[in-house]
């Protein structure tokens, strides 16, 4: 892919690709590929995060949407599940966040949905970027058939108002003291209304946007933060979003951090005891294997996805499974959910330790395989096809043989090498690793 990464269009603010030309051509392709003739109204939604940047890229992207014929709704900072939602709530031709998601202020992207709320399809990308690189005065529209642009302020409400559906009505959280982690992100509003509302004691941290300070030393990347507050405040319970709500990471009342893996896990088993789980559980290949094990040993089917949520919902629909996640806290709860909903997969967590569970019990299901993740920053796009670089990939592979497994492989979402390593031999996992990291640093 030109444009698309795993996760959307991501890049540098004001760098080849995220600034406000290419914004508005990608909002032209995009409402050029959505035009549904059949509809008397061509619509798209627009949602962002609480980058500075999102001030001077939704312009442009709007602009291009309004060229193309499509009358535009711009939401304002609203998670990105919760732009998914009401993309098909409001019959919309497409839904478009202005986000990049874990990443710092200094990043920006787009993340597309298609009226059905899914995220597009390999296929479907392919033929925007092919719109994106042809002629602009193609896709335009004719000044009588410009799209109209207005300020929808019910977002928030709205998208609570759906997820409230999910929940009993009588839940209530008097008794629950909650530490609340909202990455400076787009889930500031949403997620403490909601918790609010359902009467529990909450702190709220990373509340306070200022355009620069999303996922800064706070959210799902930095849970220290979190896990600092809860032992604090002696909470039954920490959660905390990324920068557009759609991850989650926990941390439990004794201060442990749990992963998307664990959370994973114990839904599994939960929904397994009350009959609801059907087919299985999607993972990716960066699931832990201790994971793995404990689903086979409890009878539960389980497959890999490649890594991004989109490929976790795409094998989720295939195989009619409605579970399945990543060890990034992106968490897909079937019918529910198109894509991550940190805020709604903590509301799936509270309705069952509201029962006077811990959540160090609730989460303690499994026994993580020791393993070993390395991110290192690479300025050569095609490192990983370097002669060195295979060969320092094999001979890890060989070190660890029967004893564990080596994934590496170039993230989507950064410009960055993610090396893996899994085994209950240490020692080996070590060594193995440190061969590879020779080759990319």
């Amino acid at each position: 892919m030109k444009y698309f990464g795993t996760d959307g269009i991501r890049g540098h603010v004001n760098s080849k690709n995220i600034n406000g030309d290419m914004f508005f051509k990608f909002g032209l392709a995009a409402g050029k590929y959505f035009t549904n003739l059949k509809k008397k109204k061509q619509t798209a939604i627009i949602a962002k995060d609480t980058r500075l940047s999102g001030y001077a890229l939704e312009p442009a992207l709007v602009s291009g949407l309004a060229s193309a014929g499509m009358h535009v709704y711009t939401l304002g900072p609203l998670p990105t599940n919760g732009l998914a939602m009401l993309t098909k709530s409001m019959n919309a031709n497409l839904g478009i966040m202005i986000t990049a998601s874990h990443n710092l202020f200094y990043d920006n992207g787009l993340k597309l949905f298609g009226p059905d709320g899914l995220k597009l399809s390999d296929k479907i990308q392919k033929k925007i970027e092919n719109l994106i690189d042809s002629k602009v005065a193609s896709h335009l529209s004719k000044p009588k058939f410009l799209g109209r642009v207005r300020r929808l302020e019910t977002g928030t409400d709205e998208y609570l108002n759906i997820l409230k559906k999910r929940i009993p009505k009588n839940l209530k959280l008097k008794n629950m003291k909650i530490v609340l982690d909202c990455a400076n992100g787009a889930g500031y509003k949403s997620a403490p209304k909601m918790l609010k509302q359902l009467g529990a004691k909450l702190i709220v941290i990373g509340n306070k946007p200022n355009g620069f300070n999303i996922n800064q030393n706070c959210g799902s990347t930095f849970p220290k933060k979190l896990q600092k507050n809860v032992k604090k405040y002696k909470a039954d319970l920490g959660i905390s979003l990324d920068g557009d709500a759609d991850r989650i990471i926990m941390c439990d009342e004794k201060g442990s951090i749990i992963n998307g893996d664990q959370i994973l896990a114990a839904l599994a088993l939960l929904w397994k005891r009350k009959r609801i789980l059907k087919g299985g559980v999607v993972g990716t290949l960066m699931s832990n294997y201790g994971l793995e094990k404990f689903f086979k040993s409890k009878k539960i089917n389980f497959i890999r996805a490649n890594v991004g949520d989109r490929y976790v919902k795409e094998i989720m629909q295939k195989k009619k499974f409605n579970l399945g996640g990543e060890q990034s806290g992106h968490i897909i709860l079937g019918k529910f959910a198109t894509t991550g909903d940190g805020l709604l997969v903590a509301l799936e967590v509270i309705q069952a330790l509201n029962k006077n569970i811990k959540a160090s019990k609730f989460f303690n299901v499994f026994k993580k395989t020791p393993q070993i993740l390395k991110n290192v920053v690479v300025k050569d796009d095609n490192i990983l096809k370097r002669k060195s670089v295979k060969k320092s990939i094999k001979n890890a592979k060989k070190i660890i043989n029967n004893y564990g497994r080596i994934l590496v492989r170039k993230s989507g979402t950064e410009p960055k090498v993610r090396v893996m390593g899994e085994s209950e031999n240490i020692e080996i996992l070590n060594k193995s690793i440190k061969v590879i990291l020779k080759t990319i640093y």
